[in-house]
């Protein structure tokens, strides 16, 4: 299918396409608005916090930095690499997962995805938003921000794909501004890229990994929806303009603001990063009050233009997983129940407050079952080169290779190689330098998703010779 048609771009209707292909006549847009598309929702506080965690990790500034662009830029190529797979099939990106994974198995990662994105980081940024607005707001109770953040989110969400781009594209210019602000103020502090005398000379692997990791995880959980936002894309465009424009949207916006983070947290944490109670109440004390005050105002605007995505792409891949619901509107339902399930999860996480560590399991955990996914759809696509991806989607056959491979690969490496608050992989421990302080083990690097990367395409490669199914 080959067209230039414009389409039709009218925000303010619902959007009733759920999980169809896009037809000829829908199609609209330019390769250029993916960039917007990917950088406004990574202008916002939980960005930040990724890259503070490198201080919590024990990195120096630089050290940080280092993890930060690795774990993005790994994310950032594939991220690019899957979007370019919109506009040929005019499919969401979890019904085009269904070639790897086949018709059954492809209820794994899209109901991963539906939990992660839908209701995991909808919580996570809606918490982070809702810490914003109380802040912003003097006197306004903090759950009254949470739901005001929510009716928000869930609310241009429920239009649908046309509302969203326009969302995003606006968003962008008031959050670039302010974000390029708050660049020269932290990097403009005292001791923002200082390193504290004395440090160890020891490259610290398990913090490296760890902060790399968690970049990774954030960066790389918008991948499993990459193609949601260019299947209205005339199926002509470019592929080498959108995969630029995504891949970089996505790699510069986080990196920039991770760094922000590690610079900032590098001057506030004094030794206690794990201390901190409100860490956007914290960030912001850094800049003049009246500046402050707008910084804060971007931090919700970046909450929810992040979790627009989530809760959106959360719908889809719901839906992608085959039910059949009964009515003409039921991505948009679908967006509401998921808005509501997902505000309750962020009630609990504002009522229980240790924001830290939430976020940083729950990042991990992200890039625990994400990496495997990417690399067998990768993989896929790779040998079946030439194969019309749309048409398999539609009518998926019931292969195992995808979903057998994707299993083991996650599994093997969560068990042997997760290095979490609460647990650390037997094989981690066997071939690291362990330490341990307080009967606590320590030191020991996070290789999981490296691990469950590789194993899992390799897995793909030979389990497919195997499957008859998986030549479909």
């Amino acid at each position: 299918m080959t067209q230039t048609t414009s389409g039709s771009a009218k925000a303010t209707s619902i959007e009733t396409n759920d999980v169809a292909p896009i037809s000829a006549g829908e199609r609209h847009g330019k390769a250029w608005h993916l960039f917007t598309v990917w950088s406004s929702p990574n202008l916002e506080f939980a960005t930040v916090f990724v890259g503070a965690l490198a201080i919590g990790f024990g990195l120096n500034i630089w050290q940080g930095i280092l993890a930060i662009v690795v774990g993005n830029a790994l994310a950032g190529i594939t991220h690019g690499i899957l979007s370019t797979w919109g506009p040929e099939a005019g499919l969401p990106q979890m019904v085009l997962s269904r070639n790897a994974f086949g018709k059954w198995g492809n209820l794994i990662p899209s109901g991963m995805s539906t939990l992660v994105a839908g209701i995991g980081w909808f919580a996570v940024n809606t918490i982070s938003g809702t810490f914003a607005l109380e802040a912003l707001v003097p006197g306004l109770n903090i759950f009254v921000a949470l739901a005001i953040i929510i009716l928000a989110q869930v609310g241009v969400a429920f239009v649908g794909h046309n509302l969203i781009q326009k969302w995003e594209r606006y968003a962008s210019y008031f959050l670039a501004v302010v974000w390029l602000i708050v660049v020269v103020v932290v990097f403009t502090q005292t001791g923002a890229f200082s390193v504290a005398e004395g440090a160890s000379a020891d490259f610290p692997w398990a913090g490296f990994t760890l902060t790399a990791g968690a970049a990774y995880g954030y960066t790389a959980g918008w991948t499993a929806f990459a193609s949601d936002y260019t299947r209205y894309l005339p199926a002509n465009t470019s592929k080498k303009a959108l995969g630029l424009a995504a891949g970089l949207g996505n790699f510069v916006s986080t990196s920039l603001i991770m760094i922000v983070g590690a610079a900032a947290f590098n001057v506030l944490a004094h030794g206690n990063f794990w201390g901190i109670e409100n860490p956007t109440e914290t960030f912001t004390g850094v800049f003049d009050p009246a500046f402050a005050k707008v910084v804060l105002l971007a931090i919700v605007v970046g909450s929810v233009s992040a979790n627009i995505l989530n809760v959106y792409s959360g719908a889809m891949s719901f839906l992608a997983m085959g039910f059949k619901l009964g009515f003409k509107s039921r991505r948009a339902i679908m967006v509401a129940l998921a808005g509501l399930v997902g505000g309750f999860i962020s009630y609990l996480g504002v009522v229980n407050g240790d924001v830290a560590h939430q976020l940083d399991s729950f990042l991990l955990v992200v890039s625990y079952w994400v990496a495997p996914w990417i690399a067998v759809v990768l993989t896929e696509r790779i040998l079946s080169r030439g194969k019309n991806a749309g048409e398999r989607a539609l009518a998926p056959k019931n292969s195992w290779a995808g979903a057998t491979a994707f299993v083991i690969a996650t599994v093997f490496s969560i068990w042997g190689f997760a290095s979490q608050v609460l647990y650390t992989g037997p094989i981690a421990i066997a071939i690291h330098h362990v330490e341990l302080d307080g009967g606590i083990i320590v030191d020991v690097p996070d290789l999981t998703a490296v691990v469950g990367f590789v194993l899992a395409s390799a897995l793909f490669v030979v389990f497919s010779k195997f499957d008859k199914n998986s030549k479909n």
